[in-house]
């Protein structure tokens, strides 16, 4: 009987498929090309990865920010769709607008004024004495360029993210396979000097970047505004800026903790990374592989994550409850068993992935060890993934909070900046202890679930 609860019918998994698959296609594309590129600045040699590698860690914070930004404004965008309501979604809408204007700005502050200094942080010496002057000059120059990327990126995600909760996720998809071709081919052409063009190594990487993101921004943007009744909540929406007080508040409230965990939930990720760096250049570039190739298995709970927010979402602003409760669970279900398969098959490929790159053999086997130990954790991700999504999207920001940042700021960093400083545990037992307390979570997950003070309809009287 409880597995039967478990298990949805036909219509169930239709549904389910319907919004996932677009999303996880996107994702799959875009971090295998980002794979791709990966593995291309690789060939120029381990100081161009490492120091490519440093700055994508630190970009990977103003993501995240955009990201949980946007959420707490999604999360009203979802409910306000599943009541019908363009006028809620619109004004959703410019709740993003603000919420972006204010990331972008603080972004530009931090990467303008102290980008070197940060980027320094993680160039520690190790056991093979790479170049450590030539991977923060590396570094520098990859930084320069990518900055023009933060704001398509961030125009893009308002949109993106407004058609994925409206129930339009094929289009964001679309448009990342354009994106994701434009950069393998600038990659291409710019990273080797092909065609004519000159060798710009890791700089022709970030132009590449750069005109992806371009490019994809324009794609959503333009089909938005022109198909504007799929869109009927576009139309009109820049004829003013003003959103409801009492709107604007709850967006702010429940906003608020998302930004702030993202914000620290990313930071804390990079300072974990950075602790791991303690043990040298190599553990850089090995974490950098394993991260490149793990995010292309991490698109299975991303993309449930999502779902989970998107189908929940718009069941809780229907007002139907119960048939939320029931969905949430058969699709906590089915990302755990999702990410166990996954798992699988990326413990299976896990020797032969880190050989593609050209780097020393102490890289490439850390590199390989480190993805044995995802893989193992892949279930764990899926269910802790799937219950932060559930929370959220009944507006349990301040409880995923504590889900998120409170836990990797309180267990994880502390154990690995004591681990790192303070004794010579080698980087691989190091790792597996922190992604440990992983289970920490799961405990919560399930409890704070299983309590249902998820469970409500946020726009009832909006």
């Amino acid at each position: 009987m409880f597995m039967r609860s478990l298990i949805g019918d036909r219509a169930f998994y239709r549904r389910l498929f319907t919004v996932m698959l677009p999303i996880l296609t996107q994702n799959l594309i875009t971090n295998f090309v980002n794979l791709l590129d990966n593995v291309m600045v690789g060939q120029v040699g381990t100081e161009p990865m490492s120091g490519v590698a440093i700055v994508n860690q630190l970009l990977f914070v103003f993501n995240l920010c955009i990201f949980g930004g946007l959420a707490g404004a999604g999360i009203f965008t979802a409910q306000f769709y599943g009541k019908s309501d363009n006028k809620g979604v619109a004004d959703s809408f410019r709740g993003k607008l603000y919420i972006a204007l204010g990331v972008l700005a603080v972004a530009f502050f931090v990467f303008i004024g102290f980008g070197e200094r940060l980027i320094l942080a993680f160039i520690h010496e190790g056991q093979e004495n790479l170049d450590m002057a030539a991977t923060l000059g590396y570094g520098k120059d990859y930084l320069r360029v990518m900055l023009l990327q933060l704001l398509p990126f961030a125009v893009m995600q308002i949109y993106a993210s407004t058609l994925r909760e409206t129930g339009e996720t094929l289009l964001p998809m679309k448009a990342g396979i354009v994106a994701v071709l434009v950069n393998l081919t600038g990659n291409y052409i710019l990273i080797f000097g092909k065609l004519g063009a000159p060798a710009l190594g890791v700089v022709g990487a970030a132009i590449a970047t750069v005109l992806s993101r371009y490019v994809e921004c324009l794609i959503v943007v333009l089909w938005t505004h022109t198909h504007k009744q799929r869109c009927s909540y576009i139309a009109g929406v820049y004829t003013s800026l003003r959103i409801p007080a009492e709107l604007a508040k709850k967006i702010a409230v429940m906003g608020l903790p998302l930004l702030v965990n993202e914000l620290l939930w990313a930071g804390g990720m990079t300072v974990l990374n950075q602790c791991y760096s303690i043990r040298g250049l190599e553990v850089v570039s090995a974490i950098n592989i394993s991260t490149a190739v793990s995010n292309l298995f991490f698109c299975a709970f991303i993309s449930m994550g999502n779902t989970v927010a998107i189908m929940v979402g718009q069941l809780l602003g229907a007002g139907k409850l119960e048939e939320a409760v029931d969905e949430d669970r058969k699709l906590i279900a089915f990302a755990v068993a999702l990410c166990a398969a996954v798992g699988v098959v990326m413990a299976l490929l896990a020797p032969a992935i880190p050989q593609i790159y050209n780097t020393t053999d102490t890289v490439k086997r850390l590199a390989e060890e480190l993805l044995f130990v995802i893989a193992v954790f892949m279930p764990v991700h899926g269910f802790n993934n799937a219950c932060f999504f559930t929370l959220r999207s009944g507006g349990k920001t301040l409880i995923t909070f504590v889900f998120d940042s409170v836990y990797i700021w309180v267990l994880c960093i502390p154990l690995a900046f004591c681990l790192s400083r303070f004794t010579a545990v080698p980087i691989l037992p190091m790792y597996i202890t922190v992604q440990l307390l992983d289970l920490v979570k799961v405990a919560m997950g399930f409890v704070l679930v299983k309590k249902r003070m998820w469970v409500k309809n946020l726009v009832k009287d909006e």
